[in-house]
């Protein structure tokens, strides 16, 4: 390991000249990025962490003060830890649905999971809806498109018609249809390299929910 002693008079000179390239390149760009919007956001992908992601989106909302909400699609009744922590600590600020029964291979009944999918996107609508909410999370969302609950084309015509100017709203499941993919303004796919489900390892407390 390199020890910090060792950089030398010239490689500090190197060092500084460079970053202060950057740093030039840098400022010229942010100085033409300078609109605001509320976004349309996806995080799909085979890998872990799609939804913890958008659960670090609430919460920053949350530090900043803004309005929020979350609407899970699937998940049904698990006690997870993201629902304790907004129900004990952040009732005020941001709003949290359950609205799913569980996975489809638990409830078995295509009937009850449309139902609740589309009981779920109607909460969804109402929220987006509300100009105080500055972020939205349809946690799982594309669960249900992927099974034929809901039809992608819709919500994406919705969220084109009605999303308040500077609401942004979070989609989160894999095989996000390509409708979605097309409409959104930022979306990012996460890989799996390796899971401990693969060496046996059940789902646990504080790392999956």
């Amino acid at each position: 390991m390199t020890d910090s002693r060792d950089v030398t008079a010239e490689d500090q000179a190197r060092h500084a000249q460079k970053m202060a390239r950057i740093k030039a390149a840098r400022d010229r760009m942010m100085t033409t990025r300078t609109g605001e919007k509320g976004l349309v956001i996806v995080h799909t992908g085979p890998g872990k962490g799609k939804s913890s992601s958008g659960f670090g989106m609430i919460m920053r909302c949350i530090g900043h003060g803004m309005p929020c909400a979350v609407v899970q699609f699937i998940k049904g009744n698990w006690d997870t830890g993201e629902r304790r922590l907004l129900e004990t600590h952040f009732p005020d600020i941001c709003q949290i649905h359950v609205m799913g029964e569980g996975f489809t291979w638990e409830t078995q009944d295509k009937r009850r999971d449309i139902a609740a999918a589309e009981a779920a996107w109607r909460k969804a609508q109402e929220l987006i809806r509300e100009p105080r909410n500055r972020m939205v999370l349809l946690d799982e969302i594309n669960i249900a498109f992927r099974y034929g609950y809901l039809d992608p084309v819709e919500v994406v015509g919705f969220l084109a018609a009605e999303k308040p100017e500077m609401t942004h709203v979070v989609l989160t499941g894999r095989n996000a249809p390509p409708e979605l993919i097309e409409a959104a303004d930022l979306v990012s796919e996460i890989a799996v390299l390796k899971h401990p489900f693969r060496q046996g390892v059940k789902a646990q407390p504080g790392v999956e929910f």
